[in-house]
């Protein structure tokens, strides 16, 4: 019996026409997560198989597949013929283990049958094989309501299928799907979320950090890096844009009013992913902030942030609490990396008494005291990139 990957979908199911492009897309998706092994990878009426996984890889392949947006769910199947005989040692085979685990344990036979022309119908799979079951391991009983183990034989159009249980995936979109977006990521808790998030919808990522060296060490910048990786997981191929920001910053602490510094900085930081944005093929910007966080998070704040591009801005954060952030970030694995105590340029020179609710008006006049425009086009021009995967 030879062991496969079954990969269920969810939300594609409602795709209509446009399903193909979906699937399509998730079986590429597939591909480049379990590239270093190579299995084959094949879509047949609303599942994907992936057949020729070595016994040693199956866990790993399974760690891959439940990161990758658009699946909902993986088991690890057995493989056999469309014969009774066949499915029916599959099912005693995939019990076996369960059945030696404890002394007593219930269990339920589900049955889906693609496949019209196989002889029997769906219950009677499920009443055969849930004999056999008992008969091969008294210490079963079976429970139709809360089964402890569930025993599932799929027939399709080539194989019959049978496993127990399955992993829940990442669920969303599969990325590619809904365009690209450039994510504002510093080394804090919430962005990294937020680009998780954003992705989750299918959207591709690119990523920028603004770094002022020496204020911020170079720890804090592979911290970034490394918070970037781990995005990577679920989102594939970002491409990082490390931007210095020490010389902008330091003119806008020296040259306006100090109660403003902050929201300034983040009015420049918006200008100069944007440029990048446009220029690299995004279509919008994305930020991990939360109403009321902190000063440059009020509603007023946000809006004179907004206001210094033209590009729209995604905050899937926005209703959250900081609690709900955290659980996501040790979800999705950021959270230990975020809490290294590296600080990040937006955490130097700090007013100790910033402007709560400032208005459009005069903050485009305390932004025109100085010339920005020749240092926007430094920082742009001396902004490394980086290709950031995980392995």
């Amino acid at each position: 019996m030879n062991r496969v990957l079954l990969v269920r979908y969810a939300e594609i199911h409602l795709k209509g026409l446009n399903r193909p492009f979906f699937e399509r897309l998730l079986v590429d998706r597939i591909k480049k997560a379990l590239e270093p092994i190579r299995p084959n990878v094949e879509r047949e009426q609303g599942r994907v198989f992936i057949y020729d996984v070595p016994e040693d890889s199956l866990s790993v392949c399974v760690d891959r597949l439940c990161r990758v947006f658009g699946i909902h769910s993986v088991s690890v199947a057995r493989c056999v013929e469309k014969d009774w005989n066949a499915i029916h040692a599959a099912a005693l085979a995939e019990t076996a283990s369960y059945a030696a685990s404890k002394e007593k344990l219930t269990f339920k036979c589900f049955a889906r049958r693609a496949d019209k022309r196989f002889p029997m119908t769906s219950d009677q799979l499920c009443r055969e094989l849930g004999h056999e079951i008992l008969e091969t391991y008294p210490n079963l009983s079976v429970d139709v309501h809360h089964p402890e183990l569930s025993v599932t034989v799929e027939i399709r159009q080539t194989h019959a299928f049978v496993y127990s249980g399955e992993v829940l995936g990442a669920g969303g979109m599969p990325v590619g799907s809904n365009g690209k977006a450039m994510l504002l990521i510093s080394g804090g808790i919430d962005s990294p979320v937020a680009g998780y998030m954003i992705a989750k919808r299918g959207v591709q990522l690119d990523a920028v950090h603004f770094y002022s060296y020496p204020y911020t060490s170079e720890r804090a910048r592979d911290k970034v890096i490394e918070l970037t990786k781990l995005v990577s997981r679920y989102a594939g191929m970002i491409h990082l844009y490390l931007v210095p920001f020490t010389d902008i910053q330091m003119t806008i602490y020296d040259k306006c009013p100090s109660t403003e510094t902050t929201v300034l900085m983040r009015r420049l930081m918006m200008k100069i992913a944007e440029r990048i944005a446009k220029d690299t093929g995004s279509q919008a910007l994305i930020t991990g902030e939360s109403i009321g966080q902190v000063a440059s998070q009020t509603i007023e704040s946000l809006c004179v942030t907004d206001d210094a591009v033209s590009m729209p801005v995604f905050r899937p954060l926005i209703g959250f609490d900081k609690e709900e952030i955290v659980e996501k970030a040790q979800k999705i694995g950021t959270f230990e990396t975020s809490i290294l105590p590296y600080e990040d340029c937006c955490t130097v020179f700090v007013p100790k008494h910033p402007v709560t609710k400032p208005k459009v008006d005069k903050l485009r006049e305390s932004e025109a005291l100085v010339d920005f425009e020749p240092l926007i086009c430094k920082a742009i021009e001396q902004t490394e990139r980086m290709d950031v995967q995980s392995v």
